[in-house]
């Protein structure tokens, strides 16, 4: 199996979400990461869904997506000409004795403090996933207290936009 990141464009209706997730887990398919949002069109959304499954699997799962009313368009992106993103916050311990390593490490990794206390550092960090998991290890030691992990949002390379040219939808 391989993982392929799907840039889905949906109506931006109640219950669009449930069907399109619906789908996939009728499929027996677990859906890794879903991030949902709004794109420059009020009334579209972007749904960047990551599934790993086989090629053949997933020409099926987005054959059907295509037939679903409220989806308008389904681009599957490649790592190699897209820009794919993740966010992380973490806290972490930090008192004192080990708050110059922890900053010393967010550092390095280009992250930032968003929120201290006299115990805890609050770290927000945006990347692929192999660079938050790096920075995970790295703080391991001092001691994660809470974390929460976005889903990937992603876009193609350059000028090219998958919702550009004529209305989407009437």
């Amino acid at each position: 199996m391989s993982t392929h990141t799907l840039s889905v464009l949906v109506e931006n209706k109640p219950g669009v979400l449930a069907r399109v997730a619906g789908l996939f887990s009728r499929r027996g398919f677990n859906i890794e990461s879903l991030a949902v949002g709004p794109t420059e069109h009020a009334d579209v959304s972007r749904m960047t869904i990551v599934v790993a499954v086989d090629e053949l699997p997933l020409e099926q799962v987005t054959k059907q997506l295509n037939k679903l009313v409220n989806v308008i368009k389904i681009v599957e992106l490649d790592p190699a000409v897209s820009v794919q993103r993740e966010l992380l916050l973490v806290k972490v311990r930090a008192d004192a004795t080990v708050r110059t390593q922890v900053l010393e490490t967010v550092q390095l990794f280009r992250a930032k403090v968003v929120d201290v206390s006299p115990e805890a550092l609050t770290v927000e960090a945006t990347g692929t996933a192999d660079k938050l998991e790096a920075l995970l290890r790295m703080l391991e030691p001092y001691g994660v207290r809470e974390m929460v992990q976005s889903g990937m949002v992603a876009v193609g390379r350059g000028p090219r936009s998958i919702t550009a040219g004529p209305p989407l939808r009437n």
